[in-house]
């Protein structure tokens, strides 16, 4: 689904962002250059939302098995 139409960004965008620690309203901004070159801002007024995905991703992110 998308989450912001003005850069094409999308909820898998966002969880990918998460597990790339991006997981804050201000990284989130940043990384997506929200509100920014022709961006509405609709998105960033609920970057709160896109936070819980972003949290959500990076908590269920799977870390490499070792070899024992």
């Amino acid at each position: 689904m998308y989450v912001c139409l003005c850069n094409g960004i999308t909820e898998s965008d966002v969880r990918e962002a998460g597990r790339a620690g991006h997981v804050t309203p201000c990284a989130l901004k940043a990384k997506f250059k929200l509100k920014e070159n022709g961006c509405c801002g609709r998105c960033a007024k609920n970057i709160g939302e896109l936070v819980e995905i972003a949290t959500q991703a990076s908590a269920t992110s799977c870390p490499r098995a070792t070899d024992r």
